[in-house]
C-alpha cells in the first residue's frame, strides 16, 4: 500500500513536471497556432476561397496538431534528461 502511494505521488510530479515544461515551451513560441474548429461545409460552391476547402482544414489542423506533438515529445525528453542527470548525481 505504501509503495502505491509513493508510485502515485512520483508519477503526480512528473505529469506537474512535465505540464511545467510544456508551459514553458509554448511560451517560447513566438507565433503559436489554434486548430480551427470551424468545419467547412462540403456543400458549398467549389469557387470559394481556400479557407472553405476540406482539404486544406484538414491539412493545416494536421499541422498544428503535428506540431503540438512535437512540444509534448518534446517536454517528455527534457524530462526524462533531467531525471537521469538527477538520478546520476543521487
Amino acid at each position: 500500500m505504501k509503495q502505491q502511494i509513493q508510485q502515485k505521488d512520483q508519477n503526480s510530479c512528473r505529469r506537474r513536471r512535465l505540464h511545467e515544461l510544456l508551459i514553458a515551451l509554448i511560451h517560447k513560441q513566438n507565433d503559436i497556432e489554434l486548430m480551427d474548429a470551424e468545419t467547412p461545409s462540403l456543400d458549398q460552391n467549389p469557387s470559394n476561397s481556400n479557407h472553405h476547402d476540406p482539404a486544406s482544414w484538414l491539412v493545416r489542423n494536421r499541422r498544428v496538431i503535428k506540431h503540438y506533438q512535437a512540444l509534448v515529445k518534446t517536454a517528455i525528453t527534457l524530462d526524462a534528461l533531467l531525471d537521469a542527470e538527477h538520478s546520476d548525481s543521487s
